[in-house]
């Protein structure tokens, strides 16, 4: 036992690592997940009703059945454009913040 070198145990603890500031980060997601989750079944829904009654059958002058079909079309756009820009936001809110941590 003689010959283990000792080593000092009284490193000075600073503790657990203080992760309250990301408390508004994580608020900030949580709220960007909530506005693009209420808009994606709210607007391809609103659009199907909306471009099949005013759009496809009022202006067109569509039938019952070519109505529902472009409908459609516009309501897989809708969810595509609300994917795509809940992406963009998702990737520059991270990057945002990195910017302003490292000025």
């Amino acid at each position: 036992m003689e010959g283990y070198a000792k080593t000092s145990l009284s490193t000075t603890y600073t503790g657990a690592p203080d992760f309250r500031g990301n408390d508004s980060s994580l608020v900030s997601a949580l709220k960007t997940l909530l506005f693009f989750t209420i808009l994606m079944v709210t607007l391809p829904i609103g659009l199907y009703f909306a471009s099949k009654a005013y759009i496809f059958e009022g202006s067109l002058q569509m039938s019952n059945s070519d109505s529902y079909f472009y409908a459609a079309i516009v309501a897989v756009l809708a969810v595509h454009v609300v994917l795509a820009l809940f992406v963009y936001v998702a990737w520059n809110e991270g990057s945002t913040k990195d910017k302003g941590k490292h000025d």
